[in-house]
């Protein structure tokens, strides 16, 4: 009997000698790889636009130098509709984007983008007309935004220097539609910084169906307050060279509680150039976050929100008179849901359209009735969110759509019809799905991964038959085996209130040992409809940290995505608390494992996962050991007003909530170690976060560590500024774990 005891653990023994020296003859991931290289980057098929007739597709490729035409039935290529190499003296080195005419016999290039804010920016426009195979500037007077065509072809908007003008293609002639734009006080046609942020969209013009008319919004920023911030010389090349003096830049930016910009619609008629005002009320606290003409170009929708954003309605305007009408209304007891706003579906009868509610406590799509705004019937339902709607076909009179139906965790596509019946799975695959559907629904391109496999881009024709693979990236996958590649598991914690589960991932350190304790890293994200727990690829820092020894552990808390409205907003009017304790609760169960070292875990995050870490280390001091806070909200009455109003209503009704979990209040808790980080050129989350935090925690004689990057935004990157701060986490987890 002992003989056979010592001959089993003597094999145990040389089995796991034999793994350890196969993990050893791996290659090691370096941060370089993670920060720098891209050595894991996953690739993709880009620019892809469905044509006109359903059967073709194109993609912008080579580096951005051509745009190739494909068919949807075998995949293949079909030509080149446009090479930049044959316009080699146009000075243009690569295209950025592009947009067809709505016939097809033009397409607009977009390059040398100018980054603005996150989703703005400047370019030059170029115009390509296939007739004559001509190339010519949109404009040369300076660079444009948002430019597009009308639907007749014949016209291009742009924006410039907060103007709108439209350029004539036939006569190639500008005109100028608005007069009054002006930096930091009127922006004609563009949002101002907290709507192009919170309310995520760009462009705020349209045309009209019919090519007559462009209908915007107007921001009159004039009461909203200046915010200012030091550039210095870096990464500003247009600046002066030994410059003594740091450049101010002072942009407007509505804080929460504070003045908004006033908000007006028009609509300019192409034909008598005349402008007419929209009626949206006198009411000016107020918000406009979208506009979108109906089928009908006698008829424009104007989304109209109120500031504590639990009332959307809207109105349709007649573009000649300015006259309105309610054609529908949307309350919710928290707010109403924004991520829902481009999902708005006029149908061809110009009797109904489609939109999505949570009135039965999940989100879902509706049918409504345009003449009365009444439900005329609920197209889905079931104890799970509709997360996308990607378009209705007429013919057929189905809805296709992406839904957290199997899992919170994952995303797939369905078809319904608008009766509710014949639903259908139309990604059977486990893992993330995003789909895009041809002209006409006869064909779609999925785009796939789960957390075994990386981006995969497949055709398919709309019976679910598999007709080519567009990428595999098998490249990828033979590189990541030649590496110790860590699968992330999925578990659940339970949440502070002991009856609620949370989902979480944790990836195990490279040759676990159940009998060793390993250090913890939770990372987490932990905002309002967010999710970081999916079953997605992966290949980033954390495959890093399991290769040097840690477990990283990922928890989404209550207040986060795909588990319905009650779920979803119970965080409402007091950000930071629930949140904040569950980390805490599910890192106490999760130390309960044999092979944690619950006397080391630390937990990180960016933007509002630095917020939450900072107070997750004071609050539960005697659990986490070390916290990094990366770009984080230290007082919600630091941010903006559309975002954090939204969920906390404003400072002046809601004091308590505001203060009572924020993490300058929380400063003579403070026991571990913790890791500020931010840009000084953070226009989002302004480092007056992090400075405000600094100043309480030095005045309550608490030690702490901070790094700052200069003329940095949000994202804290350019140059090797990205391998710094991994390498100052990694510096700092070694020295405090």
């Amino acid at each position: 009997m002992r003989k056979l005891s010592f001959l089993l653990c003597l094999s145990i023994l040389m089995l796991s000698s034999f793994s350890l020296l196969a993990q050893n003859a791996k290659k090691q991931i370096k941060m370089e790889d993670i920060t720098i290289r891209g050595t894991f980057y996953a690739k993709s098929v880009y620019g892809l636009r469905s044509m006109n007739d359903g059967i073709h597709y194109t993609t912008l490729e080579d580096n951005g130098k051509k745009i190739v035409k494909y068919s949807y039935a075998t995949g293949k290529k079909i030509e080149v509709l446009f090479d930049l190499n044959e316009f080699a003296d146009s000075k243009i080195k690569r295209i950025d984007d592009y947009q067809f005419s709505n016939q097809e016999d033009k397409i607009l290039l977009t390059t040398k983008k100018n980054r603005i804010y996150r989703r703005s920016y400047t370019a030059e426009y170029f115009v390509y007309i296939f007739k004559n195979k001509e190339l010519k500037s949109l404009s040369k007077k300076g660079a444009q935004r948002l430019a597009s065509f009308s639907p007749d072809g014949n016209r291009i908007a742009f924006i410039r220097d907060n103007n709108i003008f439209i350029h004539n293609i036939l006569y190639n002639s500008e005109s100028k539609i608005t007069k009054d734009g002006e930096f930091n006080k009127i922006q004609n046609g563009t949002p101002d910084w907290v709507y192009e942020e919170e309310f995520e969209f760009n462009k705020a013009y349209e045309w009209s169906p019919d090519s007559k008319f462009v209908a915007y919004i107007k921001f009159d920023e004039s009461r909203v307050r200046m915010f200012n911030m030091n550039r210095f010389e870096g990464m500003y090349p247009q600046r002066k060279k030994n410059s003594l003096y740091p450049e101010n830049y002072a942009y407007k930016y509505p804080k929460a509680g504070e003045d908004n910009s006033i908000v007006s619609v028009w609509v300019y008629n192409i034909g008598d150039r005349i402008t007419k005002k929209m009626d949206i009320g006198s009411e000016t606290n107020q918000y406009i976050p979208r506009i979108k003409w109906t089928k009908d170009p006698k008829k424009l929708t104007i989304y109209r929100l109120n500031r504590h954003q639990n009332h959307l309605e809207l109105l349709l305007a007649n573009p000649r008179t300015g006259k309105t009408d309610l054609m529908y209304e949307q309350k919710n007891k928290y707010y109403v849901e924004e991520t829902n706003f481009d999902n708005l579906t006029f149908l061809n009868d110009g009797k109904h359209f489609i939109y999505m509610s949570e009135d039965s406590g999940y989100n879902h799509l509706y049918l409504y009735s345009m003449a009365t705004g009444n439900v005329v019937r609920q197209i889905t339902k079931g104890n799970w969110d509709v997360t996308d709607f990607y378009g209705y076909d007429e013919k057929k009179r189905l809805c296709y759509y992406s839904s957290a139906e199997i899992s919170p965790m994952e995303r797939n596509t369905y078809s319904i019809r608008t009766d509710g019946k014949y639903k259908k799975l139309i990604t059977k695959d486990n893992g993330t799905n995003r789909t895009v559907f041809s002209n006409g629904f006869k064909y779609y391109i999925n785009y796939f991964s789960n957390v075994a496999t990386p981006n995969q881009v497949k055709l398919f024709n709309i019976k679910g038959k598999l007709l080519r693979v567009l990428e595999d990236n098998k490249e990828l996958m033979n590189k990541i085996n030649s590496y110790n590649f860590v699968k992330k598991e999925f578990i659940q914690l339970p949440a502070a209130d002991g009856k609620t589960m949370l989902n979480a991932y944790l990836l195990k350190p490279i040759g676990f040992n159940p009998n060793v304790k390993y250090p913890v890293l939770m990372t987490q994200y932990s905002g309002p409809n967010s999710q970081q727990v999916k079953n997605s690829f992966s290949f980033d820092w954390y495959q890093y940290l399991a290769q040097e020894g840690y477990i990283v552990l990922c928890v989404d808390a209550r207040g986060t995505g795909a588990r319905g409205q009650e779920f979803r907003k119970c965080t409402y009017k007091q950000l930071g608390k629930l949140e904040s304790d569950d980390q805490i609760a599910a890192a106490k169960s999760f130390a309960k494992n044999n092979y944690v070292d619950a006397s080391r875990m630390a937990i990180w995050g960016w933007s509002y996962g630095g917020f939450m870490s900072s107070l997750c280390l004071m609050k539960g001091a005697d659990v986490f050991k070390a916290a990094i806070a990366v770009a984080p909200v230290t007082n919600w009455r630091y941010y903006d007003s559309v975002y954090t109003e939204r969920f906390m209503r404003t400072p002046q009704e809601n004091s308590n909530g505001y203060d009572d979990n924020s993490p300058i209040n929380h400063v003579d808790k403070l026991k571990g170690k913790l890791l500020l980080c931010h840009g000084t050129d953070d226009d989002n989350v302004h480092i007056q976060n992090t400075y405000e935090l600094a100043e309480r925690l030095v005045q309550a004689n608490k030690q702490f560590e901070m790094q700052v990057y200069t003329n940095r935004n949000h994202s804290i990157y350019g140059g090797a500024t990205r391998l710094h701060l991994y390498n100052r986490f990694n510096k700092f987890l070694k020295e405090n774990l």
